[in-house]
């Protein structure tokens, strides 16, 4: 009999054509060895995902800290896709695109869904602008908000979407508004098996709060940060560093993350907030951070990547759509950033050489 991690879903197809454990083992191989670089890690995850361990080896992104290696349990892996499947409505048959990198989780865990629920998945290079290549249409892909944003024209032929990997910006919210795709930002991480939250981003469900996957609970610690209660795919209670307002055991409002949150003055920001309503004006990569000031405590500053090619942008158009409290009072200039490869910024690598940078 084989292990639960063995059997592939016989309506499962990839790039429309079925395989089970022996034919899926064998490409996997031809993709590890003659394949483009996304395919070879894709070869990689199929083979890891066949073997006997009841358990494969992912790696976290490293934007908030020194990535590192996860165990996940196979078990669990396939509750998320189930729970996935169930609060989507994805049933056998259910047309998907994995134009993610295959060496995170979030591009796993569409290879994952497929096989266990039996979905047509087509495979392309993880392209900021993959979906307009193709004529095909989808009933579900998961992208990140840089490859949204490229694609805007033709998210026609997407029925659901879900974005994660990062913030969406006011500017791409509202043009999300717009098109008839059902579209949904997503809450998770690599501890959580992805995505354990969603919120709607357009239609009449549009939503600023984020709404639990089956048999999801939330909680606050005392620090007003989520914990999340997921036994499908976590042994044990999550602890995040995302401060939150917790509106139920199952929704929440997500605010900035506590490690970034800035006291000045005796008032707390939260720069990711910031941030978003900077997008609109700042069409290059930038953060907002904070340093030592005497009187303050802490004094906002925003970061910014220089790019000659582009134009100075107009910061004070900007700051005006901020209240006083949340204008930086300082600007910092570099040359280039360090992204992570689902493309964050290293925030935290970013600050270090700033600080260096002032010495």
């Amino acid at each position: 009999m084989n292990t639960p991690w063995k059997y592939i879903h016989p309506k499962f197809k990839l790039n429309g054509l079925s395989y089970q454990s022996d034919g899926l083992f064998a490409i996997a191989k031809d993709l590890i060895n003659s394949g483009a670089h996304y395919e070879i890690s894709i070869g990689n995850f199929i083979q890891e995902w066949l073997d006997n361990n009841d358990y494969v080896v992912v790696k976290t992104s490293g934007s908030t800290g020194i990535p590192k290696n996860l165990d996940l349990s196979k078990q669990k892996m396939i509750n998320s896709a189930k729970a996935t499947g169930t609060f989507f409505k994805l049933a056998e048959n259910t047309t998907a695109l994995l134009c993610l990198p295959s060496n995170y989780i979030a591009g796993k865990m569409m290879l994952v869904r497929a096989m266990v629920l039996g979905w047509n998945l087509h495979i392309v290079a993880p392209e900021k602008d993959a979906i307009t290549q193709y004529d095909n249409d989808y009933d579900f892909v998961a992208m990140v908000p840089y490859q949204v944003r490229y694609s805007l024209k033709s998210l026609n032929k997407i029925k659901k979407l879900i974005i994660g990997g990062g913030a969406i910006s006011k500017e791409l919210n509202d043009q999300l508004q717009g098109v008839d795709t059902e579209v949904f930002a997503t809450y998770g991480m690599t501890e959580t098996i992805s995505h354990i939250a969603v919120r709607r981003i357009n239609g009449l469900a549009q939503s600023n709060d984020y709404t639990a996957l089956p048999r999801v609970r939330f909680s606050l610690d005392e620090r007003n940060c989520l914990m999340i209660d997921a036994p499908e795919v976590s042994a044990e209670k999550v602890i995040t560093n995302d401060m939150v307002r917790l509106i139920s055991p199952t929704s929440f409002e997500y605010l900035g993350r506590i490690d970034n949150v800035v006291n000045s003055g005796g008032i707390k920001l939260f720069p990711e907030q910031i941030e978003k309503k900077l997008a609109s004006y700042i069409d290059q990569p930038f953060i907002i951070a904070s340093e030592k000031n005497e009187s303050l405590g802490e004094q906002l500053i925003l970061i910014l990547e220089e790019d000659t090619a582009k134009e100075t942008p107009d910061f004070k158009e900007g700051f005006l759509s901020l209240s006083s409290y949340e204008r930086p009072k300082k600007i910092y200039v570099f040359s280039k950033f360090s992204f992570t490869e689902t493309g964050k910024i290293k925030r935290m690598e970013l600050l270090k050489y700033l600080e260096k940078f002032k010495k």
